[in-house]
This record gives structure tokens, sequence and C-alpha cells, in this order.
């Protein structure tokens, strides 16, 4: 039997003064229902700037508390399934996205979804990108709000955060204190306008603690390979942070000095933007699967 957890009252930032709404087990199945980015704010495409309260942005369901979870320790999050709403909602506009210095006002688009397909216009009907943007546990120090990333997670707005994927998360506190929202029927690497699809709907996952992993950022895996997900100040230090740590991650597990091992990721690693519009950038370092395979890695 599933657990459910509603949506209710959100919360607006990571902290590990936030009480838990759930206890769970690892290996439970959990069913986390969410709101959109806006909590479901936007009647129409011409709802006004100052109908808006913008402290509710970004707002996740949680924390939840996983039995088990342990500083030093890391929270495995396996997605089994991403359910979302039949309408979603884009934006952009003056100051917000790498766009606006070139626009006057803010604009909102709704978008009905059909048959896994956004209804963008007459002519273009997006595919289904279902992914979360903000996912993670509560920070090491103080509160962050839900709009930021880190290596607590947060609001990473990575594509690669859908469903088959597994995120692990470091752990900072007793619980772990997970939470899980801001998601996504459609959205680009970048996420350039400062939206995506926005949508509310519902996550399926199963938590497991691991004691076997030392990372100090999120790192995800799929069936294509494994991504060390790092937030910075500058996407420059993202990218290079995100290699680092890989390389620092994977050189335990092979017989490769350092220098060779630069060569080899050099060679089919491949440095990848998750987001340049949150307060701190995302990057991503992503390794193929065949190279885990080549030297045992069946841990991830």
């Amino acid at each position: 039997m599933a657990t459910t957890i509603q949506r209710g009252k959100p919360i607006y930032a990571f902290s590990k003064e936030n009480a838990p709404v759930a206890f769970v087990k690892p290996g439970d199945e959990v069913i986390i229902e969410t709101y959109d980015c806006f909590e479901d704010q936007i009647a129409s495409e011409e709802t006004d700037y100052d109908a808006i309260d913008w402290n509710r942005i970004n707002p996740a369901t949680g924390p939840i508390y996983v039995q088990g979870a342990e500083p030093g320790k890391t929270l495995a999050v396996h997605i089994e399934k991403i359910s979302v709403k039949n309408s979603g909602v884009l934006s952009t506009g003056k100051n917000l996205g790498t766009m606006g210095h070139r626009l006057e006002d803010l604009q909102f688009k709704i978008t009905p979804i059909e048959q896994e397909r956004i209804l963008f216009n007459e002519k273009i009907k997006i595919p289904f990108n279902k992914m979360i943007g903000v996912i993670g546990v509560a920070p090491e120090e103080g509160a962050v709000n839900c709009g930021t990333p880190g290596e607590h997670g947060g609001n990473l707005d990575t594509t690669l955060i859908t469903e088959g994927a597994t995120l692990y998360i470091p752990i900072f506190h007793k619980g772990a204190l997970f939470g899980l929202g801001d998601m996504h029927a459609a959205m680009g690497d970048g996420e350039i306008g400062v939206s995506g699809v926005e949508v509310g709907g519902s996550a399926t996952v199963r938590f497991e603690v691991r004691d076997d992993l030392n990372i100090h950022y999120p790192l995800l895996s799929n069936k294509q390979g494994i991504a060390m997900i790092v937030s910075k100040n500058t996407l420059d230090e993202a990218a290079k942070t995100s290699v680092e740590e890989m390389i620092d991650f994977l050189s335990p597990y092979t017989d490769l000095g350092l220098g060779k091992l630069t060569m080899l990721m050099s060679a089919i690693g491949n440095a990848q933007i998750s987001q340049i519009v949150d307060p701190k950038l995302t990057a991503r370092f992503f390794v193929p699967r065949w190279f885990l395979n080549a030297y045992g890695i069946y841990t991830l």
C-alpha cells in the first residue's frame, strides 16, 4: 500500500527547522502530490503581477522524514512515476531569464495537455518531457528558499530528474527532511525563459539510505549513465566543479591515475547545462553507463 502525501501546506524553504509532515521507511512506496511553481495562482493569461503572492513561488511538499537517514549518509530517491495535470503554464518577462532585458512586461501562456502533448498553438504540440524541478533535503546550515539550488538539491531544474532515474543527495540532518515540487510537463536544458511548462501533479518515489557513497553534491543515475549536478554562483564554476567532483568520485573504482582518468573523461564525458536562470546556476557532468560497466560499478 502506497503512502500518499497531499500537497496541503507546502514549504518555501528547505530547513532543519521545518516540522515533518510524514514519516516513511526506506523501501516504502510514497506518492507525493504537488502544486505548480506558482502554487496554482495563475488562473488566466491576463493575471496581473500584483495579483500574485511572490512569496509563494516554487513550493515543495514536505518535509518527509525518512527513517534511518543520518548525517554523512546518502539519500537515494528512486523516481518511479510522474503524473501531471491536464493544463500547464509558461511565463517570462522583464528582468526574467536570459531575454528579460528585452522584455517589458510579465507574460503568461496557459497550455492544455492532451494525449501526452502540450498544445502551444495550432502548429506546435510539445512532446512530454516530464521532470521534477525542486527536489532536495534540509541543507547543512540555515534555510535555503526552494527557488535556489545547492549541495542539498533544491531547485536543480535538471531535465534528467524524471521517471526511471535515481537521485542521490547528501544527508545533513537526521531524517533527511525531504521535499519535492515544481514539476514540468516539458522543459529544455537551461530553462532560458525562467519557466518550463509548469504544472501540478504527483511523483511516486521510493527512498533508500546508502552509507557506501561519498558524494558532496547531488548525483543522478539513469539507464544511460550518471551525472554529477553542481550549482554555483557562475556557470563556469558549476561546470568545472561538476567535472572535478565526478573524477574524484570515480577514481576509487578504477585503476587509473589522475592524468589517465582525466584524459578518458575528456574523451567520453559530457559537460552539460541544467539551468541558467536561478539565483545559483546549475551544470552537470555526464558519464556513460558503459564506462561504469567496464569497471564493475553496478551500485548506481
